[in-house]
C-alpha cells in the first residue's frame, strides 16, 4: 500500500513541478520539425506541391496525451496561497486533492553535496479516506533503518523512511502535526541519506493553513 502511496506522490509531484511540462514541450516541438522548409526543386512537379500541405494538417494535433500513468489526469492548480500551490487531480479516475510546497532553504553535512529537489506534500484521498496525508519526498535514497523528522516552534514528529520519502511514523500523531502545519510559521525536515550526507529543508509555513481549507471544498467526500 505505501509503495503505491509514494508512486502517487513521486508521479503528482513530477507532473506539477515541470516533468509533465517537460515531455509536453518535447512532444508539441516534434510536429514543428516536420513541415520542413523545402528548397523549390526545377525538376519539381507540381503535384509534389500538395505534399507539405497534407502533412502540416496532419501536424496539427496540439495537445499531447498525458502519460499513461496519470491515468489522462494532469494536476490543475486551484490556487495559490504564499509559498504553497493547492491542486487537484485525477489519477486512474480516483480524485486527489494536495498541497505541495519546495523548502525556502537547504543545507547538507558536508557542504553542498548533491541531491534532488526535495518538496513537501499533503494529500487527501476521498476514495481511501485518506485526509491531510503528509510526507516529504526528501530528494535522495534515505539511509536504510534511520528516522527523519519534522520540527515544528519546539514540537519534533518522528518520520519513517522508505525510498526517497518520509512519512510520519506515528499515525496517531499525523492530526496533530498537521495542527502544527497549520499554526507554525516554519517546517524543519532533517534526515541521513543512504551515502551518510545530513541534510536540513526549512519549509515556510505561511498559506499553507488557506490551501489546506480551499483543498477541503474542493476535495469534499
Amino acid at each position: 500500500m505505501m509503495s503505491f502511496q509514494r508512486a502517487m506522490v513521486v508521479l503528482l509531484a513530477a507532473l506539477v513541478t515541470g516533468g509533465f511540462a517537460g515531455a509536453a514541450a518535447a512532444q508539441t516541438a516534434q510536429p514543428k520539425s516536420q513541415p520542413a522548409k523545402t528548397q523549390p526543386s526545377k525538376a519539381a512537379k507540381p503535384a509534389a506541391k500538395a505534399a507539405p500541405a497534407k502533412s502540416s494538417k496532419a501536424a496539427a494535433p496540439a495537445k499531447p496525451p498525458a502519460p499513461a500513468a496519470a491515468g489522462n489526469a494532469e494536476p490543475s492548480l486551484i490556487g495559490q496561497f504564499g509559498t504553497w500551490g493547492a491542486y487537484t487531480a485525477t489519477p486512474n479516475g480516483k480524485k486527489v486533492c494536495f498541497a505541495l510546497a519546495k523548502p525556502s532553504s537547504s543545507k547538507t553535512n558536508p557542504p553542498n553535496r548533491p541531491r534532488d529537489p526535495s518538496y513537501a506534500f499533503i494529500s487527501t484521498r476521498p476514495g481511501e479516506k485518506v485526509t491531510n496525508e503528509v510526507s516529504i519526498m526528501i530528494g535522495y535514497a534515505v539511509k536504510p533503518g534511520s528516522e527523519g523528522s519534522v520540527e515544528i516552534a519546539g514540537s519534533r514528529f518522528a518520520m519513517y523512511s522508505q525510498g526517497d520519502g518520509l512519512w510520519i511514523k506515528n499515525a496517531a500523531e499525523e492530526d496533530r502535526l498537521v495542527d502544527a502545519l497549520r499554526k507554525g510559521a516554519d517546517a524543519v525536515v532533517k534526515g541521513t541519506s543512504a551515502k551518510g550526507t545530513e541534510t536540513t529543508d526549512v519549509f515556510s509555513l505561511k498559506g499553507l493553513s488557506q490551501a489546506l481549507d480551499r483543498l477541503a471544498q474542493e476535495c469534499r467526500r
